[in-house]
């Protein structure tokens, strides 16, 4: 059942004056940061027992955050915690965590499955490790764990499991551009579907998902700087799953979206959680609008084009495969058409600085009018950009249509969105790739 309403106080959601999950012990994976660990403050504020089940002992040097540290917050926040050294893909991790709680805290209430991972790429760019990542943290590490603390589960007055995932939507837009990692989050939705119905009755096993991307350590590696803005915090997740968490377990095999649990809940200011409140969200993976009406209504939302009007000057050149010196505009041809005059204007923004930073070479494989093969080099000294292939190996390759490819470098479609509602395919270097929302706002910079 794909549930958006459920009927807890919002009252409760915000104030917490019922204390609904005091004295209750919680078993979150992931939950050293992003949305384990605000699912684990809202409970403590209860002054419930958290189980800390994560892997960062040890301080990451990009990722804040380890189980000492949230222990500590969670403390201060009024509830008890104990910090486990978890990694999901071993089975004797969770024993050992799991009776170490069971004799710590008496038993365990609520499993949060959060821990997940992510790659997006397509079947033949993805390697061996990463789906092999995926299959073991996503679908086995959360049957695994829903395995081991059944048992105990199965003893609490009203248990719960809350998988972070989404409801099984089966467009194939949500495959094709990875497939490997759509598997993987519908495996842990298929263990709601087939674990609500196995135990009916002595524990409730249900879904969450958010409508909106939701700003964490994951999205910002994603979507690059300036992503933030178009998420909401992970406070929106939080006050969703303490609803979830506080029905009768008769509530069970929903698939619940954040939003629309909330706003019937009665809450109508989502600005709130909003990370820069009035600025157009991303909608989140596996929810269809239709999937493309997504970035039409981004789009909508457009800041102006990144591209101001060239001003008259002398014409560009670029490398061209062979190291030659090529004009994008020659006497006897045709003028150029729209991504043509696009990497006219790409070329003549590119600065040593600017190559130095990115140190990638990108290359466009465009159909349609205007179509063909294009490049930008910001990786061979000086830089280069225009039609053909480009003259060292290139580091990410891009598919789309030239009308998509125009919207994405004018400013009227985000790459991430492009990538998502599947206008744009990749391939190569996916974490170069996912810069280039960064490049475009350094190029506009230097216009």
């Amino acid at each position: 059942m794909f549930y958006g309403g459920l009927f807890c106080s919002p009252f409760s959601l915000l104030a917490h004056t019922c204390r609904k999950l005091a004295g209750c012990t919680l078993f979150i994976t992931g939950a050293s940061r992003g949305i384990g660990k605000a699912i684990a403050l809202k409970a403590a504020k209860d002054g419930a027992n958290i189980v800390i089940a994560a892997k960062t002992a040890e301080p990451h040097r990009t990722l804040q955050g380890t189980i000492y540290s949230a222990a500590k917050e969670i403390e201060e926040a009024g509830g008890k915690a104990m910090p486990c050294v978890v990694n999901v893909r071993e089975e004797d991790q969770i024993i050992k965590a799991v009776e170490t709680a069971v004799k710590t805290f008496g038993g365990i209430d609520i499993l949060v499955n959060n821990a997940s991972a992510i790659s997006l790429s397509g079947t033949l760019e993805t390697e061996t490790k990463k789906a092999n990542l995926m299959m073991d943290v996503n679908v086995r590490g959360t049957f695994l764990t829903s395995k081991i603390c059944l048992p105990h589960l199965r003893k609490s007055r009203n248990a719960h499991i809350l998988n972070l995932s989404p409801p099984l939507n089966l467009n194939p837009v949500w495959f094709k551009n990875h497939c490997a990692y759509t598997i993987s989050k519908y495996g842990m939705s298929m263990c709601v579907l087939g674990m609500a119905e196995e135990f009916r009755g002595e524990v409730a096993v249900n879904a969450l998902w958010p409508k909106t991307a939701i700003y964490t350590a994951a999205m910002d590696m994603l979507g690059g700087s300036g992503i933030e803005k178009q998420c909401r915090k992970t406070d929106i997740l939080a006050d969703a799953a303490y609803c979830i968490l506080t029905k009768p377990k008769s509530f069970t095999g929903n698939f619940v979206i954040d939003e629309s649990l909330l706003r019937e809940e009665g809450v109508k200011d989502f600005d709130v959680y909003a990370v820069a409140p009035g600025h157009p969200l991303l909608p989140d993976f596996f929810l269809d609008d239709e999937p493309d009406l997504k970035a039409m209504k981004l789009e909508q939302h457009g800041a102006s084009p990144i591209f101001k009007e060239e001003k008259k000057a002398s014409r560009p050149k670029h490398e061209g495969p062979d190291g030659a010196k090529v004009n994008l505009e020659s006497a006897s041809a045709k003028p150029l058409g729209p991504v043509g005059e696009t990497f006219k204007v790409i070329q003549g923004a590119i600065t040593e600085e600017f190559v130095k930073a990115i140190q990638g070479v990108f290359m466009f494989e465009l159909s349609g009018d205007d179509g063909g093969t294009w490049y930008i080099d910001l990786k061979t000294k000086g830089g280069s950009a225009g039609s053909g292939k480009p003259p060292v190996k290139a580091d990410v390759v891009m598919s789309m249509s030239s009308t998509d490819f125009v919207k994405m470098f004018t400013g009227k479609l985000k790459p991430t969105m492009a990538f998502m509602s599947g206008k744009l395919r990749i391939s190569g270097n996916m974490a170069l790739a996912m810069r280039l929302e960064k490049m475009l706002v350094q190029l506009n910079s230097k216009l």
